[in-house]
């Protein structure tokens, strides 16, 4: 039997379902999730092994019109990814009208070499009717731009509906060759990233509307407790979430510390499972000036 190995990425308008489609492909959560726009901020590879192939997908941020130079760095990311995988799947969420927006990101792929799906997701959010609708508007966004979807299918990652038919039919538009990462491996994302990223997720989900944006984390330490018994290890990590006013870090600290705690005790329990022994969190609010628009800040917290 062939192999296949590449690259899959998912591009879409920010909040199309582009990560929580790649955590129900590789059946874990290696992307954190959220209804805010723009929570996806670095590339995440999730790597599904099989014996007929091992397929690679790339989650990205999602394509948007820039206001700063973090949105710009995160536009340039997509753009990286594009030029480089074997195929596209553009994520066009059931429930809402094909718009702008997704016409100008099928611009952007028409112009790659890459395979091209039309993934319609959330289809548990729409009526049988509404997604048959998608898919025929789906067809006419290709028309329009002159090319052909090589795929048009419609899943949800919610219920789990056609995603493993969708994982076939990323694998055979794979080229043939060897696996490319080890077959135990899910991602080759560093633990501390991930760990940021379970703080951060639970630091939007606690703050609501208020300040999605201007959360940034950094992880400083992850170390063994010395002198705890084998049976019975700890593990201290220390993470600083970064602001950008007095204003928006007493949003995060909340009342008498309230907001923090519920950040700290959410993000804990993932960070043990990732870990495998109990954790002790400490967490700090930092403040770092308009840190999105400042390159110096934007390299010192990973951009």
């Amino acid at each position: 039997m062939s192999h296949c190995s590449g690259f899959a990425t998912f591009v879409g308008r920010p909040n199309a379902g582009k990560s929580t489609l790649m955590n129900a492909i590789v059946g874990t959560k290696l992307a954190i999730t959220s209804d805010r726009p723009q929570t996806t901020r670095r590339t995440i590879r999730g790597i599904v092994s099989r014996e007929d192939g091992q397929l690679i997908i790339v989650d990205t941020p999602g394509m948007h019109r820039p206001r700063t130079l973090l949105g710009e760095r995160l536009n340039d990311q997509v753009h990286e990814t594009l030029a480089d995988v074997d195929v596209v799947g553009l994520c066009l969420p059931a429930a809402e009208d094909i718009g702008p927006g997704d016409r100008f990101i099928a611009e952007q792929i028409v112009k790659t070499k890459a395979t091209k799906f039309a993934i319609i997701t959330k289809t548990d959010a729409a009526s049988p009717e509404r997604v048959a609708e998608q898919l025929v508007q789906a067809q006419a966004l290709a028309d329009r731009l002159d090319f052909e979807f090589d795929q048009i299918i419609p899943v949800s990652a919610a219920t789990g509906s056609n995603i493993p038919l969708l994982t076939d039919l990323l694998i055979q538009a794979l080229p043939e060759g060897p696996s490319l990462y080890p077959e135990d491996e899910v991602t080759d994302e560093p633990v501390e990233i991930t760990i940021a990223e379970y703080i951060r997720e639970a630091a939007l989900a606690e703050a609501r509307d208020e300040l999605p944006h201007s959360i940034a984390v950094v992880v400083e330490e992850i170390v063994p407790r010395e002198d705890r018994p084998e049976d019975k290890p700890l593990t201290d990590v220390r993470a600083d979430i970064y602001v950008e006013r007095d204003s928006q870090k007493a949003i995060v600290i909340g009342k008498k510390g309230s907001r923090l705690g519920a950040i700290g005790s959410t993000s804990r329990r993932q960070i043990e499972q990732l870990l495998g022994t109990p954790v002790y969190l400490s967490l700090h609010v930092k403040i770092a000036k308009d840190w999105q628009k400042d390159p110096k800040q934007l390299r010192r917290l990973g951009f």
